[in-house]
């Protein structure tokens, strides 16, 4: 049989409140609140409490605090990430990101999500879907990545936009919700 914690990465439904689970979280809290509670000049002492905390961090990683997330194990950071303040991950799936991927303030990432139904929904039970997002994309501030997107290479995403479908590589997407305005593939301003 299966534990929480496997149903929960295997993006079946899972129940929260498993003990292994709660421990996890508890984990991540103490661990971003004491990073977020560093100051600027103490970037060892950040760089050691976010390699505990993350997954795997490539080198030159930089994460302005605030910065929150469920678990932190779920989260592969490539090299040269950059968040901006106030970001948070859902990390209940695995969340990828590529190498020189830029946050802007306020990005929000959710893996977790919940039944459509609602007495299935009363029952407490959640799953979740891996985001992923690919090398040299820029997210900006107040955009939200929902359960399952996948953003292509080389993509920029405008502001405060909602992203509910993956959207391709080379692209500038915006909007809620968000679309493909126009391909960077043959930008010259680059």
């Amino acid at each position: 049989m299966k534990s929480e914690k496997e149903k929960m990465l295997a993006g079946e439904l899972y129940d929260p409140r498993d003990p292994q689970l709660l421990e996890e979280r508890h984990r991540a809290r103490i661990l971003t609140k004491a990073f977020n509670d560093t100051r600027d000049d103490q970037g060892q002492e950040r760089k050691r409490l976010l390699l505990e905390l993350i997954g795997v961090m490539g080198k030159g990683t930089f994460i302005e605090p605030p910065f929150y997330c469920d678990y932190g194990g779920n989260i592969t950071l490539g090299e040269r990430v950059f968040f901006n303040f106030n970001c948070v991950i859902l990390d209940v799936a695995q969340v990828t990101i590529g190498n020189h991927v830029m946050f802007g303030p306020n990005v929000q990432v959710y893996t977790a999500t919940h039944p459509l139904d609602a007495e299935q929904r009363r029952s407490g039970l959640e799953a979740a879907k891996p985001i992923t997002i690919g090398d040299d994309v820029w997210i900006g501030g107040g955009a939200i990545l929902c359960p399952g997107v996948t953003i292509g290479a080389r993509s920029v995403i405008g502001a405060g936009s909602v992203v509910t479908k993956d959207i391709p590589e080379d692209a500038f997407a915006a909007g809620n919700p968000c679309r493909v305005i126009r391909s960077l593939g043959d930008d010259t301003s680059r």
